[in-house]
């Protein structure tokens, strides 16, 4: 019988000093190929295959939502589309808001969803010395300690508007987006973005397949809209580098 395919193993010739040195520079970097092949072939099965997908909301000041996918599936197509209709008007209005495909990998760890699930071993894996030293090493931040996690999907309608990760009492320091979507298309919208005082788009990254993109908190940024003729969703795991 063959022998499984590591989950989540790095690639052990990453070049740490070049990528700490544009962190240094910009405050934000990108490492291609953050797994070894065989890794993310694993992970991109688990998101693709594995995942129950639910969805998570917020419009303006209201209190963000999320919805298992057992729960998702259970609602009518009206209530589901009055969910992104809520956001998509707050988000017109000038105000936070986000619509996406998720499932909340450290409440589904911590509430046992599904005992021995790949992304519960996932989160272990990003709370493992290996990962955190790698982060640390590339942001020169050694008071790191700690990382939440949740996988997104960002289907055709999604999208989370401009904001700077900054909630004080939680610790955030470094934000994480691993990429694990193939081939993805200019034209599909789901980049990346980051932006100036002037709202000026200071850069812009695609969301290339097994990159992971660091960047400091805070640092204004937003995911842009994907149109309703992108073919694919773009599956990522999300989440903050903490200090506490």
């Amino acid at each position: 019988m063959a022998e499984p395919r590591p989950l989540f193993d790095l690639d052990p010739v990453l070049p740490r000093a070049e990528l700490g040195a544009r962190f240094a520079r910009d405050g934000r970097v990108q490492v291609v190929d953050l797994l070894t092949a065989e890794s993310a072939e694993s992970l991109h099965d688990v998101l693709d295959r594995q995942t129950d997908w639910g969805i998570g909301w917020q419009a303006g000041r209201q209190t963000p939502g999320g919805l298992r996918g057992a729960q998702l599936r259970a609602m009518t197509p009206a209530a589901r589309g009055a969910l992104s209709q809520q956001a998509a008007a707050a988000a017109g209005a000038g105000d936070f808001a986000f619509v996406y495909g998720r499932y909340p990998i450290v409440d589904a760890y911590l509430q046992g969803w599904d005992p021995g699930h790949p992304l519960d071993l996932v989160l272990e894996y990003i709370n493992a010395e290996p990962m955190l030293e790698l982060v640390r090493q590339v942001t020169g931040d050694g008071s790191l300690i700690k990382a939440d996690a949740q996988a997104t999907l960002f289907a055709p309608g999604h999208f989370l508007t401009t904001h700077d990760d900054s909630v004080d009492a939680e610790g955030r320091r470094i934000a994480y987006v691993l990429n694990m979507s193939r081939d993805w298309r200019p034209d599909w919208g789901g980049y990346l973005l980051f932006y100036d005082e002037n709202d000026d788009i200071l850069a812009g990254v695609r969301p290339r397949f097994n990159t992971l993109n660091l960047f400091r908190v805070p640092m204004r940024h937003n995911v842009s809209y994907v149109p309703p003729f992108a073919p694919v969703g773009r599956y990522a795991i999300t989440g903050w580098f903490r200090d506490r």
